[in-house]
């Protein structure tokens, strides 16, 4: 197969961004070779509407013995969640040596703790699939770094190697563990970069051969079912000595470039960046409308936590007001949780300190733990909260109170209603409290919010007179109506309404107008009253209640979606 001119001019375009001198037609020829590997899928789907639910999960979140993780997830989702849920992140499938599954020893296999690809297969049967390239690193165990230290086979050029005397001040560190670290070769001692942890190496895209190599990699997901590409810790991707080596052109570049081959396979496939920075830097990989097709809303996440915690909107709704304009090739991420910790830099500019502070107190207090990164100035400061999203909810600055299912609800509620794409973690479906024990026995923070749960347990916890089978079905309830609203299609209008300080106010509008939604958001736990303006003042049913409303108030952390029909 070639390539149209039309495709094959814009790759070479990017390529020749991305490497400059060392660029040659036969990186063209190499990557158009690749390419013709996967058949192409032609048709004229829509990426996403306002049925698309997201669930994050490991393959083996969900456990029993004697079976295989991944069949035992289908079961429990094939029981409990298919018509609500439309898409199932699997998070890292892959053999893997650390940080539960995001240290990749083999890009290509299943890990066969979990499955294999026919189990991956089956899961594709009822719900769309999200999965992982981990392309910043690789693990320290895999094929490709044994052939670096031995400098022979694929992988001999892979990786990064810096004098451990060069000036990296600048670099921008999401841990506080060191930069570079040393390990024996066949040539000596060389120092890698590895900017996450000692078995996560990180890969070097200085070389073409491994733009190539990861190209591959991602056509085979899609070729497999993938519908969403999570591109995890894209930010690092490139790295030039002198600068931060976060968000370079060359990085912005690459993710043009992945989701030019992506679309030209297949395009309905969406590219997502996992980009945990502040808000106006996470943004900024939308690109020119022709970078990632989603972002995450990392900023959500902290300012809704804050928000329900002070009864105050005020820094939400700033934040909200000043996102830009979506079109219909670009959304949001939506989520409050997920398998990592809630971020703290997305805060940046949107919080002050002081109240940053207090935030971070309480979690503490709540159970949570904190991660730290390494500053330029050699401090440290906060860079995530460790903590499961139902715990952190259960209470305020005030302390614990009786409010946690309500408070949680509103939460969910509030993110579902913004616009974009809803995700749910799987340890907020299941309303999961704090795995300390957890914590205790592997020693990581992040372990809070990684539980493993058995599934005869997880079942008879969602059949009995408990918070979480409280949490659990109010969810189904709420993602079943929430789907059937053409107003919550992840590109309808969205405007912030001011209804002062204790209220989060938000109209959504449906792109054929038809139909509008209000939701107002008790973010207090005393009643609240509020006046509709004259612009929605026929939005008087509430679809939560399907009735309408005889009265403009709200009991503490009540959400209401009200509408014209």
């Amino acid at each position: 197969m070639n390539l149209s001119d039309k495709i094959s001019k814009q790759l070479e375009k990017r390529l020749q961004f991305v490497y400059k001198k060392n660029y040659s037609d036969k990186l063209l020829v190499k990557l158009a070779e690749v390419i013709a590997q996967y058949p192409r899928i032609q048709h004229n789907k829509e990426k996403w509407d306002e049925k698309e639910v997201v669930l994050i999960t490991y393959g083996d979140s969900i456990k029993k013995e004697g079976e295989v993780p991944l069949q035992t997830l289908k079961k429990f989702l094939d029981e409990k969640v298919k018509d609500q849920l439309s898409v199932i992140h699997i998070l890292p499938f892959f053999p893997y040596s650390s940080d539960d599954g995001f240290s990749v020893i083999n890009f290509r296999e299943v890990n066969p703790e979990l499955g294999n690809w026919g189990d991956v297969k089956s899961l594709n049967e009822n719900f769309a699939l999200m999965a992982d390239l981990v392309i910043n690193h690789a693990s320290s165990k895999s094929e490709w770094f044994h052939n670096f230290l031995k400098q022979e086979g694929k992988g001999k050029d892979y990786f990064i190697t810096e004098d451990p005397k060069t000036d990296l001040s600048q670099v921008v560190r999401p841990r506080s563990t060191p930069l570079l670290t040393a390990c024996k070769t066949s040539n000596g001692i060389k120092h890698v970069w590895t900017t996450f942890s000692a078995d996560q190496v990180d890969l070097n895209f200085s070389n073409p051969e491994l733009l190539i190599e990861m190209i591959d990699i991602l056509l085979g997901y899609i070729s497999k079912g993938a519908q969403i590409i999570r591109l995890d810790a894209i930010a690092f991707l490139w790295k030039e000595t002198g600068t931060t080596c976060l968000h370079l052109p060359e990085t912005h570049e690459v993710v043009k470039l992945l989701r030019d081959v992506a679309e030209y396979i297949n395009p309905s496939v969406v590219i997502l960046t996992e980009t945990n920075v502040p808000n106006k830097e996470n943004l900024s990989y939308f690109g020119n409308n022709d970078e990632a097709h989603m972002v995450y809303q990392f900023s959500l996440p902290p300012l809704l936590l804050h928000a329900l915690h002070t009864g105050n909107s005020t820094y939400l709704n700033k934040w909200a007001e000043s996102l830009p304009e979506l079109n219909d090739e670009t959304t949001f991420f939506n989520f409050t949780a997920s398998h990592d910790g809630i971020g703290v830099r997305p805060l940046e500019g949107l919080l002050p300190d002081n109240e940053k502070t207090e935030l971070v107190d309480n979690m503490q207090k709540f159970g949570g733990l904190v991660n730290y990164k390494s500053n330029s100035d050699g401090t440290q400061s906060p860079y995530e909260l460790n903590i499961t999203y139902f715990d952190a909810l259960k209470g305020t600055h005030c302390g614990i109170d009786n409010f946690q299912v309500e408070r949680f609800l509103a939460s969910q509620i509030i993110m579902m209603s913004f616009q974009g794409v809803p995700a749910f973690y799987i340890h907020s479906l299941t309303a999961t409290p704090n795995y300390l024990e957890g914590v205790a026995k592997t020693k990581h923070n992040r372990t809070i919010n990684r539980r493993k749960w058995n599934f005869d347990e997880l079942q008879q916890i969602l059949s009995s007179d408990t918070p979480q089978k409280k949490v659990f079905e109010s969810l189904q309830e709420l993602i079943s109506l929430r789907k059937k609203q053409k107003a919550f299609h992840p590109n309808a209008k969205q405007e912030i309404l001011e209804m002062g300080n204790h209220l989060l106010a938000l109209a959504r509008i449906s792109k054929n107008k038809k139909q509008t939604i209000v939701l107002v958001a008790n973010l207090t736990d005393k009643e609240q009253s509020f006046t509709l303006s004259e612009q929605f003042k026929l939005c008087t049913f509430n679809l939560i209640e399907n009735k309408k409303i005889s009265q403009k108030s709200l009991k503490p952390y009540q959400c209401m979606w009200l509408s014209t029909i």
